[in-house]
């Protein structure tokens, strides 16, 4: 159903005149417009990148309509609606359904460290609820909580529930799981880092965190791969991971936004209790991108 580069796109913010910390409509429209002239393929909105566990409902929900409009069917809208509050990422998710998203990205309950069988039931409460494309998010190292792979092949049992965005980084663990579930149930790596052996493995495209600052790149591993011309994909994977290695060496998404910050593409703002890159790191990470020269991507 999604192939190719999904970007998982961060929310700009700027502080008002008030002090308030407010998304910044302006510059998150330009970055939209920014990433379809680069070729993506998809956008995630409202995801782990885009700080959602910081934004108010009103807020999460306004900024899926806003992106869905703006988006206009140039690309796949994908909008992460997921919770630890089962209810509330039904609410969410049927919100994405009305604003017209083609999918809803639904992480794992965080914090509550339910049992697969309470997994089970998370999952099949929002598929019956609000029938819409499901992609599973699965990110053990942030949620303490894990979809195994025989949980994973009974969700793929789910008619709208059409694939799985894996930031396990496990290979072992995705052959598992493609193995466990219906051949056309669809893998998406979310980690950048194995982006060209996930895809290798029988994944179809990643959603990325790095493609907010290099989409052509990672489209050309993507895409390269999608045509079996490894070694052209191989050459842009190796271009990225100097990139993919800095962009992780803080919680994501604080160094992708100091990268966008540098480029000029918003102010240097995220929410508490996330601060802005600074000291040693962001210094590094300036001068991997001075390196790089970005402006013209990496090949």
């Amino acid at each position: 159903m999604f192939h190719g580069v999904m970007t998982a796109l961060v929310t700009p913010f700027r502080i008002s005149e008030s002090g308030r910390c407010e998304i910044d409509e302006e510059r998150f429209l330009a970055l939209i417009d920014r990433q379809i002239a680069a070729g993506v393929d998809g956008l995630v909105i409202a995801g782990t990148t885009g700080e959602a566990a910081t934004l108010s409902m009103a807020e999460h929900k306004h900024l899926i309509e806003l992106s869905v409009r703006h988006i206009n069917g140039r690309v796949a809208t994908i909008a992460g609606t997921g919770s630890n509050n089962t209810a509330e990422s039904i609410e969410l998710t049927r919100s994405a359904k009305e604003a017209g998203a083609d999918a809803a990205l639904v992480i794992t309950p965080y914090y509550n460290k339910p049992t697969q069988q309470g997994l089970i039931a998370h999952y099949q409460q929002i598929h019956d609820a609000v029938h819409i494309p499901i992609i599973l998010y699965n990110v053990p190292g942030r949620t303490q909580c894990d979809l195994l792979p025989e949980t994973v092949a009974t969700l793929a049992e789910l008619p709208n529930v059409v694939g799985i965005k894996d930031a396990t980084g496990d290979m072992g663990r995705l052959t598992a799981t493609i193995n466990a579930c219906r051949d056309d149930f669809e893998f998406y790596s979310g980690d950048d880092a194995s982006v060209l052996p996930f895809m290798a493995a029988g994944g179809r495209g990643v959603i990325s965190v790095v493609s907010n600052i290099a989409p052509r790149t990672m489209g050309m591993v993507t895409h390269h791969m999608a045509d079996g011309n490894l070694a052209a994909a191989r050459q842009a994977y190796r271009a990225l991971q100097p990139l993919s290695d800095i962009l992780f060496c803080q919680a994501n998404p604080i160094p992708v936004k100091a990268a966008c910050h540098a480029l000029g593409w918003m102010d240097h703002v995220l929410r508490l209790p996330l601060m802005a890159m600074s000291g040693e790191p962001y210094e590094r990470l300036i001068t991997l991108m001075r390196k790089l020269k970005l402006e013209d991507e990496l090949l």
